[in-house]
């Protein structure tokens, strides 16, 4: 499905236009020569549907249907480490994406997936290196050599802190596993990408477009910095960072902030680490955005997911996910993840955005957004240096955030920003209602799986591993592997994180 060279028409079309290349430093028109032409971005459709079984079953359904990567979402007490028999999960299992506690879970979520196949995206933060152990455990399991592995975990730990809200541990212990992923992916899983910097939480919580990469480039640098003071080369783990960004509505401050993003990170990566170009690359997925979706006129979301879409091909993702016309009421349908997947193959087949490298290279519009997106960035990451670098300047961050959210909103309901079926265009008719699983009784379904799961452990080794693990969390030695071997005997995802916080405690925001 790469591009044909030629237009509807039959007009040749070059692979890119204009004196500046693709493939070269400092990558504004693209990290690869040829981009699309060679090989079109992947369709990595999210899914998490409260159990294992439902959420493979959509895998599965996605891709027969021409999906070529997995993206999992997961309930919010998988994210926050709790089982989902803990008092805290209650009313919350399932909810918001799938239900993860052990290796029987990993199983069944990816049941009949080849594992050394497929790419997996895990959105994954605070528990990332327990849901890695889960993985690589599982392919260990299969047959599967870690060194065939591929995927993704977030793993970034620090936009929590500053948009989201799912951390656990004090930040310097949260870094810290953040840090023993990358080491461990670097001896052992060289194909994985230990961790994706994301700015797409960031703008959902309000950030302008400056802001989501100037955020997401903050704490980019602090995780080179914390991996090179754990010892780490930066050739070994910087061609394996990975970002993920957010697509709105303006098409072309989109598509100048993905062109912006790339070069101001391959500027910041040779100025101060001297990197190499393999390094300073800057490759991201790409989702279209969820808080732009509005539940009045919910199929005026299609058009919105378009224009979304249409901004992060142009602007040349990697990847990217193309959200569901009706998630702003329910989790999607089937019938729209199929459009939502659907969208983005008449873009690659019918749209001519393959045919050439960075389209609106050139303009004069693009390029000077481009510039300006670059230096107002550039400003916000000045600041934040002053502050003494991302960790430091958590407050800063969100409360900049905060701001842009509140002007954004005032807009809205002032009618200066006009919002298609909200505020301008209105119908009278209420939103329609979606309907919804039985969530009590899926909680009671994962309790009771976990209940059995528990039943057949040998509590020995069990004990064993979770006392290996609080070892070495008052060392300075990598945890991942003894997760591995934790999982393998049983031991759930709520216990590891208790263990934890025995040891390190949590985050109080102070």
């Amino acid at each position: 499905m790469s591009g044909s060279g030629r237009t509807d028409s039959g007009i040749e079309v070059d692979t890119v236009y204009g004196p500046d290349n693709p493939g070269e430093f400092p990558f504004t028109r693209g990290v690869h020569g040829s981009m699309y032409r060679g090989r079109v971005w992947t369709m990595r459709q999210y899914a998490g549907f409260g159990t294992a079984e439902e959420t493979n079953e959509r895998f599965r359904y996605l891709l027969d249907r021409g999906q070529t990567g997995l993206s999992v979402a997961f309930d919010l007490p998988t994210q926050m480490g709790y089982d989902s028999d803990a008092p805290m999960a209650s009313g919350e299992v399932g909810r918001v994406g799938v239900a993860i506690d052990s290796l029987d879970d990993m199983r069944r979520l990816f049941a009949e997936i080849p594992l050394g196949e497929v790419s997996t995206s895990m959105t994954i933060n605070s528990t990332a290196a327990i849901l890695l152990a889960l993985y690589v455990a599982l392919g260990d399991e299969t047959g599967v050599p870690r060194g065939t592995l591929s995927g993704t975990v977030q793993n970034d730990v620090l936009k929590e802190y500053i948009a989201r809200g799912t951390y656990i541990y004090p930040v310097d212990h949260s870094l810290r596993l953040v840090t023993d992923v990358m080491g461990f992916c670097a001896r052992e899983v060289p194909r994985w990408n230990t961790v994706s910097i994301s700015g797409y939480h960031i703008r959902e919580a309000g950030s302008t477009a400056p802001q989501e990469i100037a955020f997401t480039f903050a704490n980019g640098l602090e995780y080179v910095e914390r991996a090179r003071a754990a010892g780490l080369d930066l050739e070994s783990f910087a061609p394996r960072l990975s970002f993920f960004f957010a697509a709105h509505n303006d098409l072309f401050e989109e598509v100048a902030k993905f062109r912006a993003a790339r070069r101001l990170w391959a500027s910041l990566l040779r100025d101060r680490y001297d990197a190499s170009d393999r390094s300073c690359k800057l490759r991201f997925h790409t989702q279209t955005g969820g808080s732009t979706l509005t539940a009045q006129q919910p199929l005026n979301n299609v058009v919105r997911v378009a224009v979304q879409a249409l901004a992060a091909t142009m602007g040349g993702t990697q990847s990217l996910h193309t959200n569901g016309y009706d998630e702003a009421l329910a989790l999607p349908t089937e019938e729209s993840a199929k459009l939502a997947l659907r969208t983005q193959q008449i873009l690659a087949a019918e749209s001519g955005v393959t045919n050439t490298a960075d389209p609106l290279g050139g303009s004069y519009y693009v390029e000077a957004l481009t510039d300006e997106v670059e230096r107002q960035a550039g400003e916000y990451l000045e600041r934040i240096a002053e502050l003494g670098g991302a960790s430091k300047a958590l407050d800063y961050m969100q409360e900049e955030i905060h701001q842009a959210a509140y002007r954004f909103q005032m807009e809205i309901e002032s009618g200066e920003r006009a919002v298609v079926g909200v505020n301008t265009h209105v119908d009278e008719e209420a939103a329609p209602r979606m309907g919804q699983p039985d969530y009590s009784a899926l909680e009671q379904g994962q309790v009771e799986r976990l209940r059995q799961a528990r039943g057949a452990r040998d509590v020995g080794r069990v004990g064993a591993e979770l006392n290996a693990i609080r070892t070495l969390a008052r060392s300075e030695d990598n945890l991942v592997s003894a997760m591995i071997e934790a999982v393998k005997v049983g031991v759930t995802l709520g216990e590891i994180s208790d263990a934890l916080r025995e040891e390190w405690g949590t985050y109080d925001g102070a």
